[in-house]
C-alpha cells in the first residue's frame, strides 16, 4: 500500500460515531490487511462498526498465526499481544495459510470462552479477507476458509422487559437532567433503535412527526414518533436549547455539562443507572435490550411483520421472525380460548369392577 492509500485510510478509524479520534488508525496488521479494510470502507461501503470488527478479528487471527510460524511465543500472545509486530507479514506467508491453520485457529478461540457466534463472526471476517484475495485480487489460487461450517448457532430468545417493568422503568429515573435520559428511554422503549442509532441522531432528523434513522452500513429508514416520543421530545428540547453551552448544536442528546454529543458508553451508564433505580439491575438488561422491548411490545401489540421489520431496520425479515417465539402472553391467551379450557375435574363415585366378588351378591 502506498503512502496515499494509507494516508486515506487514516481517516476511515473506528468510530465511537461522536469521538472518532479516540481510536488509533488500522496501521499495526500487514498491507494486504489494511488494503481490504479500505476495500470494505470505500468500495463496499461498509458501516465504520463493521469494518472495526472485521480489523479486530483479522489482528487476532494473524497474532494467532505469529506463533504458528514461530515468529513469536504464545506467552507474548496471551500475555502482551500489542508486542506482535504484524506489519512484516509478507504475502508469500498469507499463501502458506491452509484450512487446518483455519480450523486451529477456530479451536483455539473456542478455548479462550469465545462462544457459538462469536466463532462464527471470525470465520465471516477470514472468508471475507480471502474470498477478496482469491476474487477480487486474484492474489490466492485457493481460499482456505472454503467448505468450512460451525453449524448453525444455537438461537436464543430475546431477553425483554415486560410492559410493567417498562412502565416502572420510565416512572423510576434519578437523574440530574431527567428530561434528556426520559426522552432516551422513551425512544428506545418506543422506536426500537439500536445504541449506535441513538447517539448518531440530530435535530435535523426530525421531520413532519417522524425520525431519520440511519442504521446499519449507513441505510437510512423512517420511523414515525407516536405521541410518547412527542412528548418526550416537547420536555426535553427546552431543557437542551437551555443548556449554557452547547458545543455540538445539532447533535440531539448532549452532555449537561460539555454541551458534547454523548457517547455510547455514556448513555449505557445513563440506562444502566436507570435499571438500578427502578429495582431491575442485575438482570441482563440494557441499550439493546430495549429494543428488543420495543420490537415485543409492538408484537404483541398486533403490528405486523412487514411493518416491524421496517421499523426495526433490518434486512430480512428472518431476522424479525423471531419476535414471533416470544409472545407469550398471546399464546396464552389462545389456549384459554378453548371451550374446554374451564373444565375441571370432579371426583367420581367409586362403582365396583367386572371382576369384583361382590357383584354377584349385588
Amino acid at each position: 500500500m502506498d503512502m496515499f492509500q494509507k494516508g486515506c485510510f487514516l481517516m476511515s478509524t473506528y468510530i465511537d460515531v461522536a469521538h472518532p479520534e479516540r481510536h488509533a488508525p488500522y496501521l499495526d496488521v500487514p498491507d494486504t490487511v489494511i488494503e481490504y479494510l479500505h476495500y470494505l470502507d470505500f468500495v463496499k461501503l461498509r458501516s465504520p462498526r463493521t469494518v472495526n470488527g472485521y480489523y479486530l478479528d483479522l489482528r487476532g487471527f494473524f497474532r494467532y498465526m505469529m506463533v504458528t510460524w514461530s515468529l513469536c511465543t504464545q506467552q507474548t500472545l496471551e500475555e502482551n499481544p500489542a508486542e506482535i509486530d504484524l506489519t512484516r507479514i509478507t504475502m508469500d506467508q498469507i499463501r502458506s495459510i491452509r484450512k487446518r491453520d483455519i480450523l486451529n485457529y477456530l479451536d483455539y478461540v473456542r478455548t479462550n470462552e469465545n462462544g457459538p457466534k462469536a466463532r462464527a463472526r471470525k470465520l465471516s471476517a477470514l472468508r471475507g479477507f480471502f474470498g477478496y484475495l482469491c476474487n477480487q485480487m486474484n492474489l490466492l489460487q485457493e481460499d482456505p476458509t472454503a467448505n468450512i461450517s460451525l453449524g448453525s448457532p444455537k438461537k436464543t430468545l430475546p431477553k425483554y422487559l415486560s410492559a410493567e417493568e417498562s412502565l416502572s422503568l420510565l416512572n423510576n429515573i434519578q437523574s440530574d437532567f431527567y428530561e434528556r435520559d426520559f426522552c432516551i428511554l422513551t425512544l428506545f422503549l418506543n422506536c426500537g433503535m439500536r445504541l449506535a442509532e441513538l447517539i448518531t441522531i440530530n435535530l435535523s432528523d426530525f421531520k413532519d412527526g417522524t425520525i431519520r434513522i440511519t442504521g446499519k452500513g449507513g441505510k437510512e429508514r423512517l420511523v414515525y414518533l407516536n405521541n410518547a416520543c412527542q412528548d418526550a421530545l416537547s420536555h426535553y428540547l427546552p431543557a437542551r436549547t437551555a443548556l449554557p453551552h452547547l458545543a455540538e448544536p445539532n447533535a440531539l442528546f448532549v452532555s449537561k455539562r460539555t454541551g458534547k454529543r454523548l457517547t455510547a458508553r455514556r448513555v449505557q451508564q445513563i440506562v444502566e443507572r436507570c435499571l438500578q433505580s427502578a429495582g431491575l439491575s442485575g438482570r441482563g438488561y440494557s441499550p439493546h435490550k430495549l429494543r428488543h422491548t420495543a420490537a415485543t411490545l409492538m408484537y404483541q401489540g398486533g403490528v405486523d411483520m412487514l411493518a416491524l421489520k421496517e421499523i426495526l431496520g433490518h434486512e430480512n425479515v428472518s431476522t424479525t421472525q423471531i419476535y414471533t417465539h416470544i409472545n407469550q402472553q398471546q399464546l396464552r391467551e389462545a389456549v384459554a380460548a378453548s371451550p374446554l379450557s374451564s373444565h375441571k375435574f370432579t371426583p367420581q363415585q367409586k362403582i365396583p369392577s367386572e371382576e369384583d366378588p361382590g357383584e354377584e351378591d349385588s
